[in-house]
This record gives C-alpha cells, sequence and structure tokens, in this order.
C-alpha cells in the first residue's frame, strides 16, 4: 500500500509527465537525427570515397571461400563501417544537444534577469531580487551607521 502511494505521489508532481514527454521528443529526435545522418552528412561522403558506402566498410581477415558457387566457408570480417556511421550520429546528436541546452540557458538566463524588461520574470525572481536590494540597503546602512559612532 506505501509503495502505490509514493507512486500516486511521483505520478502526481508531474514527474511521470515530465519522463514521458522526454522520452517522446526524444524517440521523435532521433528520428531527426537519422534521417540528418543518412540522407545529409552520408551522402557527400560516400561521393567523396567514390561511391564506397560507409557502413559498408570492413576488414577482410579470412575470404571466404567458394567451390562451384557454394560457399564452403564464410567470411571473417571486422565490420567498422557501421562503428563510423554510429559515431557519426553520436557527433550530431552531442553538438545538437549541446546547441538546444545553451540556447535553452541563454532564455533561462535571460527571463532570471529582474533588470531585463523584454521578458516577463517569474515572480519568485523578483521577489529574490527585491529581498537582496533591502538587504544591501539595509548593510549600507548599518555600515555607514559604524562609521558615524566610531568618528
Amino acid at each position: 500500500m506505501k509503495l502505490f502511494k509514493e507512486f500516486k505521489e511521483f505520478a502526481v508532481k508531474g514527474n511521470m509527465i515530465d519522463i514521458a514527454i522526454g522520452v517522446i521528443i526524444g524517440a521523435a529526435f532521433n528520428k531527426v537525427v537519422d534521417v540528418l545522418v543518412k540522407e545529409v552528412f552520408l551522402p557527400p561522403l560516400t561521393y567523396m570515397t567514390d561511391g564506397v558506402t560507409i557502413e559498408n566498410k570492413k576488414w577482410v581477415l579470412k575470404e571466404a571461400v567458394v567451390d562451384n558457387g557454394a560457399i564452403v566457408s564464410e567470411e571473417i570480417a571486422v565490420k567498422y563501417g557501421k562503428l563510423l556511421e554510429v559515431s557519426i550520429d553520436f557527433l550530431i546528436i552531442g553538438f545538437t544537444v549541446f546547441v538546444i541546452v545553451k540556447f535553452m540557458n541563454r532564455l533561462k538566463t535571460k527571463a532570471q534577469d529582474p533588470k531585463n524588461e523584454q521578458v516577463k520574470t517569474p515572480k519568485e525572481i523578483e521577489l529574490l531580487d527585491k529581498i537582496s536590494n533591502q538587504l544591501e540597503k539595509q548593510n549600507e546602512l548599518l555600515l555607514s551607521k559604524g562609521k558615524k559612532e566610531t568618528s
């Protein structure tokens, strides 16, 4: 019963919704990156390598043995092309996430700046700014009183 109550609190707090949104956006983002890599970046690389697709690159350790059209022993090869393709995917995803996070942090910083009048500042930030200003004024008054008393 306690476990159900904890789950209910977890779900009501919005954590499950945040996770679900993250999973949905992640799945959509994966499709975008997949198309970006396979349809935008890999064709020019294939063109530059004279038609050799990166995905099919391999290092053959032992050639296949064929006798009268029948394969006697399979080819043994290290297929590094897929690793290259996945590495390109990773770099693109990493760079894209970096750019998005950097952009979001810039927007967040602007939104939390109480002096920026272009963006509506959250009430909590405005309140904290007012408290900070009041504390600074109070410290200045106390310092000036302390200087007058010692003079």
